[in-house]
């Protein structure tokens, strides 16, 4: 019987039964267990059960039919199954007047076959769940093969995901997967779906695999290394561990794909804008199973509407067409599922308090409920299913005499998605605006910002249990624009303005050692960028260099130490917020295509900006701007003349003085 786990509406009590509740299925257990009305008995062994026999047939088409056949005698009222244990048949009688089944590990093998003999659907639904609810990195492939051999798509379907989004655990610690057979693993490798973060550790799985039985399986290696795709290897992988591997290197069968990806790695170092074929299956990227949103910002002395995702397998930026109704810069921005909440900002001409949200599946733009106030350089965060705003600016009020202040914010709230709903909570200790917050271990921390006056390196913690506010030791420098995320079990400030210049410097902070330590600097200064982990690296995305807003993209492995390049965007832009999102149903809207983008090898200098000194190749001698491609068409489009007014750098609506500026 095919099964699919969307169909799936059942749900555990908490105390192991699985049900689909209902009150009149209690009452007619209650007819069973008093013997009344019962107009049939099945036998099982020693075992004889009392039954209604329309009961009995509601709940399976099997004893529908048994029970009105000519074979079965009304005067005798008795059937035989044979060959099942009671206790199980026991269960199956049960949930056909309860709608309930006590599922264990020790029964569900026995359970799920018997359940699809019988074709009890319900009951066969509660076991599919109870399996996928039950799906870990040491069961999934078992699980996978065991959906597979009884024909629940569904939970087949599931397994499969697990496993492939999993992977890196699977293949390393399960020894289900050391005893799959050669198709399976080739097709679990080969799969564009699979999840890792380089093609290296597909190429582990493979001797991992080979090595658990190697007489019988290094003969399989040439098909198996198909499955690697080679020409996404670093060069340095390639050369130092695949060519040289005894599994490799003395195999003649494998020689012709080493030397194709040889010519094409040798090929791809020589070119000063490496890309690559996408046709050729051995360099085609997989399908990320996260992406990451870059949307608004500050580009052409303008807030934009643009939106750009980053395709990690590729290493490549994409424009959306899914761009909202109002160009917002120095906001915040939450994923909660494939939703992403837009929150505050400015739109040149006044700050807002209004909040909205995209959803990445269906491509629609809605409003949501405004905050209590108006923020810009808002800092935000995700705790709980809560999203948390903080500090920022409201706007520039006017004093009787005129003279504009720039008061920054103490105050805090909280929005509740299910409520549509926010709500104010405690003040921080300090004003901020152009700070930055993440969270860790039930806990909110903000960092950096200006007050008004100056730009700050204090941070505290909130508490959301107490309502209150902490100060914690404050980092090495101030930091307002700054970068604040959570990474491998610290909290990473990174870069900003110190009140003097664009840094690129950046530290780490212990909350159990409650210290401060430097890592070592970015490549680029930079200050309001956006700031995400993914693929267990933190990127750092775009920017403001104290000259010009950039579009460098770079990022951090807290295992190496070091600072990596990643590909730029397509837009310099500075006062954009980031927020990954991650299983999109629909991934491949949001990927890298080279069809759409084949003829863009430069990223698009905004209109107004300063020529940077890297981007000679992107401007012409009169300073005008070079087309790529319709994507680049598209993108300019954010930045052409509009009734709104440009805002310089040193407006009051921006910084309090020439000497303090917080942000561009």
């Amino acid at each position: 019987m095919e099964m699919d786990i969307e169909e799936f509406d059942l749900e555990s009590g908490g105390d192991g039964r699985f049900r689909n509740g209902d009150a009149l299925f209690g009452m007619l257990a209650e007819l069973r267990q008093a013997g009344k009305f019962c107009d049939a008995v099945i036998k099982v062994k020693n075992q004889s059960y009392p039954i209604h026999r329309n009961i009995m047939s509601s709940c399976s088409p099997y004893f529908k039919s048994l029970f009105t056949s000519q074979a079965f005698s009304t005067k005798k009222k008795e059937i035989t199954i044979p060959g099942l244990p009671a206790e199980i048949v026991s269960i199956i009688i049960d949930f056909a007047y309860t709608r309930t089944a006590k599922l264990t590990p020790d029964n569900i093998e026995i359970l799920l076959p018997v359940a699809d003999q019988y074709h009890v659907t319900g009951l066969l639904k509660l076991c599919c769940e109870y399996l996928y609810k039950s799906l870990t990195h040491e069961n999934c492939l078992g699980i996978l093969r065991f959906a597979q051999a009884h024909n629940c798509k569904g939970l087949e379907k599931a397994a499969l995901r697990y496993t492939l989004k999993n992977f890196n655990r699977v293949y390393t610690l399960s020894n289900e997967y050391l005893q799959l057979n050669l198709d399976m693993v080739c097709s679990l490798l080969s799969s564009h779906q699979l999840n890792v973060s380089c093609e290296e550790y597909v190429f582990d799985a493979v001797c991992r695999w080979v090595d658990y039985n190697p007489s019988m399986r290094k003969v399989h290696m040439k098909r198996l290394l198909a499955t690697v795709r080679l020409g996404l290897l670093p060069s340095a992988v390639f050369e130092g561990k695949v060519k040289v591997h005894r599994l490799v290197l003395n195999n003649p069968e494998v020689q012709s794909l080493i030397a194709d990806t040889d010519a094409f790695l040798a090929e791809l170092d020589k070119s000063e804008e490496p890309d690559f074929d996408m046709s050729l299956p051995f360099v085609r990227p997989r399908v990320p199973h996260e992406i990451l949103f870059v949307i608004g910002g500050w580009s052409g002395g303008r807030p934009i509407k643009m939106v750009e995702t980053y395709d990690t397998r590729a290493d490549r930026w994409v424009i959306c067409k899914s761009e909202d109704s109002t160009p917002r810069a120095y906001h915040g921005v939450v994923a909660i599922g494939c939703l992403i909440y837009v929150i505050g900002g400015f739109d040149a001409t006044e700050c807002f308090n209004s909040c909205r949200v995209f959803d990445a599946r269906t491509k629609i733009w809605s409003e949501i409920a405004p905050m209590n106030n108006k923020r810009s350089y808002v800092s935000v965060a995700l705790l709980d299913g809560m999203i948390y705003a903080m500090g920022g600016f409201e706007g520039p009020p006017r004093n009787p005499s005129g003279v504009i202040s720039s008061p920054r914010l103490r105050s805090a709230e909280r929005f509740n998605p299910k409520a549509n709903q926010w709500t104010l909570i405690a003040n921080m200790r300090e004003r901020r605006s152009d700070a930055s917050a993440t969270t860790f271990q039930g806990e909110i921390y903000i960092c950096g910002g200006f007050n008004g006056s100056e730009c700050l390196c204090s941070a505290e913690v909130y508490n959301p249990k107490t309502d209150q506010w902490t100060l914690i030791p404050p980092m090495s420098t101030r930091r307002s624009g700054v970068g604040v995320i959570t990474y491998n079990g610290a909290i990473y400030a990174v870069g900003g303005f110190d009140g003097v210049t664009r840094t690129n410097t950046a530290e780490k902070y212990s909350p159990s050692d409650r210290l401060w330590s430097p890592i070592p600097d970015m490549y680029n200064t930079r200050s309001n960028f956006g700031i995400e982990v993914i693929d267990d690296m933190m990127f750092v995305i775009g920017g403001f260099n104290g000259e010009t807003t950039i579009y460098n993209v770079e990022c951090y492995d807290s295992q190496s130490n070091e600072w990596y390049n990643a590909t730029d965007m397509n837009l310099y832009k500075s006062a954009l917020s980031a927020c990954v999102v991650r299983d999109l149903p629909d991934v491949r809207d949001y990927v890298y295509k080279k069809a759409d983008c084949e003829d863009r090898d430069q990223p698009l200098l905004a209109e107004g900006d300063p020529v940077p000194a890297t981007s000679s190749g992107a401007v012409g001698q009169d300073n005008q701007l070079v087309m790529y491609s319709s994507e680049v068409e598209r993108a300019m489009s954010y930045l052409t003349p509009s009734s709104v007014p440009s805002i310089s750098p040193s407006s009051p609506m921006l910084t309090s003085s020439s000497s303090s500026t917080s942000s561009t």
